[in-house]
């Protein structure tokens, strides 16, 4: 009898993971209902695919080709990589209101999931849709055959679906997955906006000073040195600098390569991703656009997920999983813990300081008039609003500074160059 490994949630909300002997893949699904176990993941243990009959799985596979490969015995696919122009997230979200459009019209799950699987977009999305199907004509439940997929189907999206599953209203919380998705993804298009104005600014600006350092400054030296003047500290400055650039351009190269590759592996460390999470919410001007987007994800994930019929301690989880930073994580953990011990979320989340007063009590109202879910989407729009709003000021604010900036790097290098051109002038006037 084959083994099966698990990650399941139980009764209490905690996630809880495991191996089992079991025929099959539902015969395991129903013996971990049985012991009031939720299955999110299942996998066969040893299989080079996940545990399904051969027969089902022998096309998909050959069909594979160069879209898919297998990764720790699981098979993987790209979505997006084998179509130009085809992102992830938007063909999931066109995906799941179709669906959610289907299922309410009364077609059955099976006969919905085909005909989307048609109609897909991407080859890649279309064969991974072709492995959900077969999963589900096999006896499993929507979520488990999505489950299978973590990087296209998050944690968030498979315990919705489960919680539709369980409530009979799939229908209706697909298409609030559908909006929380959408409403996600604007927020990742405002941040992407409120950045890339300063960035594409900051390269311009290193360029241009290069350019002018690498290609105008050495020029103007070799007219210096015919001069018989004592050339101002600026020039000189600037003669130096220019020199260095030239004869240790290659080192200034793997000088930052190595300081942004030392600083992206010590982020993958605990410690130090906890840091640069407390950096990014410190940051001069962009720390506190951080700290909204942060609070908006944090009440938007867990007010959906509550709408959703998601157990409080299994919901929690997940928002600490999904918050994007550490700092938020640490707090929603915190008080995940409180809630398990049968106290209040308030507590733990006005210890934090990234939970301003307004937040945690507005989610301590929530608690005692059992309206959580209700005041979490006010402060999720709210801090929608003020990301927006913040995005706006950045723009109007960052544009005349990174022009103040270039015009004081351009100007001093072009006053360098140009000091002693005057000095020379009034040599001459004297004469």
């Amino acid at each position: 009898m084959p083994s099966f490994k698990y990650s399941a949630i139980g009764s209490d909300g905690r996630t809880v993971k495991g191996a089992i002997d079991a025929a099959d893949q539902p015969a395991l699904v129903e013996e971990l209902r049985r012991r009031s176990l939720t299955p999110l993941r299942v996998e066969e243990k040893g299989a080079s695919s996940p545990a399904r009959s051969d027969a089902r799985s022998a096309a998909p596979r050959r069909a594979q080709g160069a879209a898919g490969e297998k990764k720790g015995g699981r098979f993987s696919i790209d979505i997006g990589g084998s179509k130009p122009g085809v992102r992830k997230k938007e063909e999931v979200v066109i995906f799941t209101r179709q669906l959610a459009t289907m299922i309410g019209a009364g077609i059955p799950m099976l006969e919905s999931l085909e005909i989307l699987r048609e109609q897909a977009g991407s080859k890649n999305f279309r064969m991974l849709l072709g492995e959900v199907v077969e999963d589900v004509r096999g006896g499993q439940d929507l979520s488990s055959a999505f489950g299978r997929w973590e990087k296209v189907f998050s944690d968030v999206y498979v315990s919705m679906i489960k919680a539709g599953e369980a409530s009979g209203q799939l229908d209706d919380i697909l298409d609030r997955l559908a909006d929380y998705m959408e409403a996600s993804e604007r927020l990742k298009r405002d941040i992407k906006s409120a950045m890339t104005y300063p960035v594409v600014s900051l390269v311009l600006i290193l360029g241009i000073t290069g350019f002018l350092m690498v290609s105008i400054v050495p020029k103007f030296k070799e007219v210096f040195a015919s001069m018989d003047l004592e050339l101002p500290a600026l020039t000189l400055g600037v003669l130096a600098t220019s020199d260095f650039c030239q004869e240790q351009w290659l080192l200034v190269l793997v000088a930052i390569g190595f300081v942004i590759g030392l600083v992206h592996v010590y982020k993958r460390t605990d410690k130090g991703s906890y840091q640069w999470d407390w950096l990014m919410l410190h940051l001069p001007v962009f720390g506190d656009l951080f700290q909204k987007v942060g609070l908006s994800r944090f009440s938007k994930t867990f007010s959906t997920m509550l709408k959703s019929g998601v157990p409080i301690l299994g919901a929690l989880e997940i928002v600490a999983d999904t918050s994007g930073n550490r700092i938020i994580s640490e707090a929603v953990l915190n008080a995940r813990e409180n809630v398990r011990q049968g106290e209040g979320l308030m507590g733990p989340l006005s210890q934090s300081p990234v939970f301003p007063p307004m937040v945690t009590r507005m989610v301590g109202i929530g608690e005692k008039t059992g309206s959580l879910e209700v005041l979490l989407e006010k402060i999720s729009e709210f801090y929608d609003d003020q990301v927006r709003a913040t995005v706006k000021q950045l723009t109007s604010l960052i544009e005349p500074i990174m022009i103040a900036v270039m015009g004081i790097v351009v100007g001093t290098i072009c006053l360098s160059v140009f000091l002693p051109i005057f000095e020379l002038q009034k040599q001459l006037a004297s004469r």
